[in-house]
């Protein structure tokens, strides 16, 4: 806990962080790469050329700062950001480097009102932060090599197959090159990937779902082609220059957004897109017990809907498992009914007579938007908070991890 007097010091900074915020963070990843280059092979680019990075680290540093009197409030996100930190390499070395330049961009940003006694608070406040993080993350790091199969760091793996899901997405199934055992790990969490990327010229690092329920043989990754800009770098290299055959490295899984397998109460499953690749996970595990499960996708057709016979196939196998499907912009060749139950983008009204279940858990995944339009309207419906898990592709506002 900060002492008295570094509370009311960073609260003070709360003005100055809701002006210039983003101005700060801006400035922060600009200095720390300028002086620190080899941090580009662990900080996501693509979320750096596009700007989201450095609003949610904006929105995490202001969090920090409204709440610093109150650790616990921001429990779950400093979960969140551990599990991403653990996922891409983050040791307590980093913390030092990161926390001095930090320090030296409020100086820089917020000029004269940035006192000495502020830069100081702002300095105990970091450490405190860092020492918790650095807690969680170095307890899963042993967690993760000391489960049978795990590892710590990263692991070489072999592409064992490419099949292609949808026009967009391709999954990947991979085998450690040493032969030796996988994890188990819970359905809904993620592995990284690391690849080097010549014409960036340094290493990147993206996170993927695993997108099947654990089994022993193999992981699974289902990886959607993104656009030609430093964002869609890894997944492009991916769908184009990695074979059968090739090897690349992989993080032990980490997540805290995973199905809970300790309840028999019902579960529902809403994704948007690319979002589904946990959710298939969650639904193959589920397949495997007389749980009850509600799939409700939305994509925009069926050329880009991935894993849809898979999906049709465990509903009509498995009395306890439903789907319904959203298409915003059907094909011609796209049959209601056949194809998908639903016009336009995922509405839960529509189907609420269908997934308002008692004692349910509801699961979200998506972008943005779609997570928080999904969350307010269960919220409406009088669902407690405790019973909606999300996970956002990419940082969210509410994150900030690299």
């Amino acid at each position: 806990m900060a002492s008295p007097r570094t509370i009311e010091l960073v609260h003070a900074t709360v003005p100055a962080l809701q002006a210039h915020g983003l101005a700060l963070t801006t400035h922060f990843y600009a200095r720390l790469f300028a002086h620190e280059p080899e941090l580009k092979n662990i900080f996501n680019l693509g979320n750096q050329a596009g700007g989201q990075q450095q609003q949610a680290l904006a929105q995490a540093v202001l969090a920090y700062a409204q709440h610093i009197e109150n650790p616990a409030a921001l429990a779950p996100v400093a979960s969140r950001i551990a599990h991403k930190h653990a996922s891409i390499g983050i040791r307590a070395e980093h913390y030092p480097i990161v926390g001095r330049h930090l320090l030296a961009s409020i100086r820089e940003v917020l000029g004269a009102a940035a006192t000495d006694e502020i830069i100081a608070a702002w300095g105990e406040a970091y450490g405190e932060l860092a020492d918790v993080l650095i807690a969680a993350e170095a307890e899963l790091y042993r967690a993760s090599a000391a489960t049978p199969g795990g590892w710590s760091g990263w692991r070489e793996f072999v592409v064992e197959r490419k099949e292609r899901e949808s026009e967009l997405i391709t999954s990947f199934y991979l085998r450690p090159a040493d032969g030796g055992a996988l994890p188990p790990f819970v359905p809904g969490q993620f592995v990284s990937l690391v690849l080097p990327i010549p014409e960036l010229g340094h290493e990147q690092i993206r996170q993927y779902s695993l997108s099947d329920a654990p089994n022993t043989g193999y992981f699974r990754i289902s990886v959607k082609r993104e656009g030609q800009d430093p964002q869609g770098a890894v997944s492009n290299r991916l769908h184009d220059a990695v074979s059968v055959g090739d090897r690349i490295r992989l993080s032990p899984p980490y997540g805290d957004f995973y199905l809970d397998e300790a309840r028999d109460t019902p579960v529902v499953l809403v994704s948007g897109g690319v979002g589904l690749t946990p959710m298939i996970s969650m639904l193959n595990a589920l397949a495997q017990t007389q749980r009850r499960a509600i799939f409700v996708h939305g994509a925009r057709n069926g050329r880009v809907h991935a894993l849809k016979g898979h999906v049709e196939q465990l509903a009509a196998e498995h009395a306890h498992v439903e789907h319904v499907v959203f298409y915003d912009a059907p094909d011609a060749t796209d049959v209601a009914g056949r194809d998908y139950h639903f016009d336009g983008v995922v509405d839960l009204e529509r189907v609420r007579d269908r997934v308002e279940l008692a004692e349910a858990d509801y699961y979200l995944c998506g972008p943005l938007p779609f997570m928080l339009k999904q969350r307010d309207a269960l919220l409406a419906w009088g669902v407690p908070a405790d019973r909606i898990h999300y996970e956002v592709f990419g940082p969210d506002q509410l994150v900030g991890a690299p």
